[in-house]
């Protein structure tokens, strides 16, 4: 059929027999052979749903260069489906406190003999790459990737999609223009390319905004006449129960949670500036390192990607995991974008297929579930799935859209209900975001002091939680403000047209949550559609707890966490982040002068280092969390903080899960069509509002099991 061509698998299988053991390899081998027919090159199939919506004819600008680089490509393979039940059944034996294989962790070396592609099949499908002329630079040791290199002219002959130049409201992109074609002999073991676009997945963070006055808001204080209450490390560890666990010695040392970046530190003296003015240098165990991660293949796709506009996110999570287990070691894990491949994907990627993977992984970046692709979704669970088997916790950012996921940066949703892809997989915790009460209920001067402490604490306790929304739409600041509603005629967004308030509350910006709807398939509202738009289903542990929805998909968030950034309720969190040219500020003595920032960013980092405390005390990697919290949910109150109050329905117009929309599509001049639409809140149905989505005792779409009372969650976890 094809010569054989040894190096990048043989290299693979001498990888799997030293680190996994021989006697291990062999009594489980990999999956049957899949690919049975010679490769006919003009007998193809088509990998539908892997085309942006963007690339149309209104962003075309022609094919790019047939010399153009195209490196360091992914392609996803797949398992025969016995084989994937097979790892389904491992998964819940490895999390099943009553099966022998309770916390049996494999390697990825383990994983890929185990569960990866016969040895067969990747010689196929490597000697089709390279009789393409790509350069295959190595299979990754699960036996369910290949990173390989060539350019648009070798993409174009072998995938059947022509790469493109893009303008997409005046920034420029790279896309293929249609779905792949791959030879028909190699689609019972190709998934497709991960991805074929420059595309990225977003922050989860919004900065604060700073008063007119130009004035830095202190941590309690008022700058024209808006009160302010910023949290900072303290404030942190008062109001989720944190300082029982430091005062017992549970810190997170000994353990190590890797933050996933596209950029390196703008400067690592931020987070020594963070932990020493809130006091966490005293925990000397803490540690920061920045790494390019490799996988175990003795070969690195992962190049430094030095200091981008990502900086600010960056800084935060390391500082904000730190805050949370001021003990554990913090590792930024970077990597550059190439043409088609997100340095954040490959980072995920190399951690997990590593040689030392980290016990806890957090993400703060993400993108539209519908959007993405069906390969690019399929990567992603696929790597959380293997993370999992090898005790790895994943922390992903629920999003920052509210229940409009498709909406990022738009100051009105228009897409209808959506999720972030990298948090909708059944094997990752989607952390949502909340805000405080105490403003809203007018009983700040209960939860918080009249001065700071010596290392800026002002929390007096925990504070009831509401969801985080900055919308006009949402309910809570409507009745606040005096008005029935946040949408229709006379509701609070109709108010707000022609005020200066209107940039800030016209706003897709709120804690995420929803059902996962589209991870398998296009719908055709985002262009090319393969027929089908399909979420995951249901995982067996999303259960036992009331208001859990019947609907047979994969729900989210999980948990969630404080994640305001201080527009409506004056709650925002400190962050020491000196890139003055990227919005940054020099972090003085005093932390009220520093960045603030809000997002479900920040609530991510804060449920890893959460998690690094429990792997402290119960003696090592959990996997995924997810089945002990619904269950502790179901059997321990104590341990999550229920919000009842308010949603996290944004501010919409158009047609999709919109209701309350004021105006209509207007003929202006030259005949144009200008849709003056605005004022809707995002509703699961458009003819009557169903709010998308409330708050509710238990578990609610807009904050999952509520957030963590840290203290009680780490000693209730379950010990075998």
């Amino acid at each position: 059929m094809f010569r054989v061509h040894p190096t990048p698998v043989v290299s693979t299988v001498i990888v799997l027999l030293l680190s996994g053991g021989l006697a291990r390899l062999c009594a489980q081998q990999s999956g049957r052979e899949l690919i049975g027919e010679r490769i006919a090159p003009a007998k193809l199939m088509t990998l539908a749903g892997n085309t942006r919506g963007e690339a149309n004819a209104q962003n075309d600008r022609g094919a790019v260069p047939d010399d153009l680089a195209v490196d360091h490509m992914i392609l996803l393979l797949k398992r025969a489906p016995e084989q994937e039940r097979a790892v389904e059944q491992l998964i819940a034996d490895l999390h099943n406190p009553q099966s022998p294989l309770f916390h049996q962790w494999l390697t990825p070396a383990e994983f890929g003999a185990r569960f990866g592609l016969a040895a067969s099949d990747l010689r196929t499908i490597t000697g089709w790459l390279e009789s393409e002329g790509f350069t295959v630079h190595f299979v990754y040791p699960s036996g369910m990737a290949i990173d390989f290199s060539g350019n648009a002219r070798m993409v174009r002959q072998a995938f059947h999609t022509t790469l493109h130049n893009l303008n997409v409201n005046g920034v420029a992109h790279v896309a293929n223009f249609s779905d792949p074609r791959i030879p028909e002999a190699l689609a019972p073991a190709v998934a497709g390319i991960v991805s074929l676009h420059d595309f990225r997945p977003h922050k989860m963070s919004r900065p604060h905004v700073r008063s007119a006055s130009a004035l830095a808001p202190k941590y309690t204080g008022s700058v024209n006449s808006q009160t302010y209450y910023a949290v900072g490390p303290p404030d942190l560890a008062t109001i989720y129960d944190i300082n029982p666990l430091f005062a017992a010695g549970i810190t997170g040392s000994g353990q190590t949670i890797a933050v996933v970046e596209d950029t390196d530190l703008f400067t690592s003296a931020d987070w020594m500036t963070f932990r020493s003015t809130f006091g966490l240098s005293k925990y000397t165990s803490g540690s920061l390192n920045t790494v390019h991660p490799a996988p175990a293949t003795g070969s690195n796709n992962c190049s430094d990607p030095g200091v981008t506009f990502d900086d600010g996110e960056a800084i935060l999570d390391a500082e904000w995991a730190s805050a949370a287990a001021p003990g554990a070691a913090i590792l930024v894990a970077a990597c550059s974008n190439t043409v088609a491949t997100s340095g954040l994907l490959i980072s995920i990627q190399n951690l997990v297929n590593g040689s030392s993977p980290p016990p806890i992984i957090s993400i703060s970046y993400g993108g539209c579930e519908a959007e993405s692709g069906v390969t690019q979704n399929a990567a992603i669970n696929t790597i959380y799935q293997q993370a999992v088997a090898e005790g790895i916790s994943v922390f992903v950012a629920a999003g920052d859209e509210g229940a409009a996921g498709c909406d990022a940066g738009e100051s009105t949703a228009t897409h209808g209900i959506g999720v972030s892809n990298t948090a909708s997989t059944p094997y990752n915790v989607a952390v949502g975001g909340t805000d405080y009460s105490d403003v809203y209920s007018g009983t700040t001067s209960k939860y918080w002091a009249a001065t700071n402490s010596a290392t800026f604490g002002s929390a007096l306790s925990y504070i009831p939680e509401i969801p985080w929304n900055d919308s006009c739409a949402g309910s809570l600041v409507a009745t606040y403000s005096g008005f029935a509603t946040g949408y229709g005629p006379g509701g609070f967004c109709d108010s707000l047209v022609g005020t200066l308030l209107q940039p800030f509350l016209f706003v897709v910006a709120a804690g995420s949550g929803g059902p996962s709807n589209c991870a398998t398939g296009v719908p055709a509202i985002f262009g090319v559609s393969d027929g089908t738009c399909a979420g995951y289903a249901k995982p067996s542990w999303q259960t036992g707890v009331s208001g859990i929805p019947h609907d047979g998909v994969r729900d989210i968030p999980d948990v969630s966490s404080f994640a305001a950034e201080g527009n409506i309720w004056g709650h925002y969190s400190i962050v020491c982040f000196s890139d003055t040219a990227n919005g940054g500020s020099q972090c003085d003595s005093d932390p009220g002068d520093w960045s603030g920032f809000g997002g479900t960013s920040l609530a991510a980092p804060e449920l890893a280092g959460i998690q690094a405390l429990v792997n402290q005390k119960v003696g090592g990697p959990q996997g995924n969390p997810n089945p002990v919290y619904y269950s502790l949910a179901a059997s321990n109150p104590s341990v999550f903080h229920q919000v009842t109050q308010g949603d996290i329905a944004v501010n919409c117009s158009g047609a999709n899960n919109c209701y309350g929309v004021i105006g209509n599509l207007d003929e202006g001049r030259n005949g144009r069509i200008f849709d003056t639409t605005f004022g809707g809140a995002l509703s699961v149905s458009s003819t009557s509002f169903e709010d998308a989505y409330p708050a509710g005792k238990a578990w609610s779409l807009a904050n999952g099991l509520g957030s963590v009372d840290a203290n009680n969650l780490v000693n209730s976890w379950p010990k075998k």
